[in-house]
């Protein structure tokens, strides 16, 4: 089992980089919004979000070396099924697209991945349990 001051760290630099992720995004989208459309600095505007999801991972990755073996399992377990079902729910939605659906942003695909996840880490975790 990860330790308590494992996980106390991993929400600390978690919620510190999804704060400046929510900053970071906000003032993004309002100027750009605001900005003229053939500047040449909207593209790094743009991507200026990716950097605190960057800490985020990096939050995510320290953590995950810090848990046990177990966990690990659970962790892996979890993220095949995130990476596999929303390849599939996305997969799928393609073909609809095809007969009608609207079109999706790629923008949708990520956080699909993270909710697949999240089910899978529910999944894993019963099963060990």
């Amino acid at each position: 089992m990860m330790s308590k001051s494992a996980g106390k760290l991993y929400v600390k630099e978690f919620s510190l980089a999804m704060g400046s992720y929510v900053i970071v995004m906000l003032v993004s989208v309002t100027l750009l919004n605001i900005s003229p459309s053939g500047a040449w600095w909207r593209i790094p505007l743009a991507l200026a979000p990716v950097v605190p999801a960057l800490f985020a991972l990096g939050a995510y990755m320290r953590f995950f070396s810090r848990m046990d073996e177990l966990q690990r399992r659970i962790q892996s377990e979890a993220l095949a099924f995130g990476f596999a079902s929303a390849g599939i729910l996305t997969f799928s939605y393609g073909f609809l697209e095809n007969v009608g659906l609207p079109r999706l942003s790629w923008i949708f695909v990520f956080p699909l991945m993270i909710a697949m996840w999240g089910i899978g880490v529910g999944i894993a975790a019963r099963r060990y349990q």
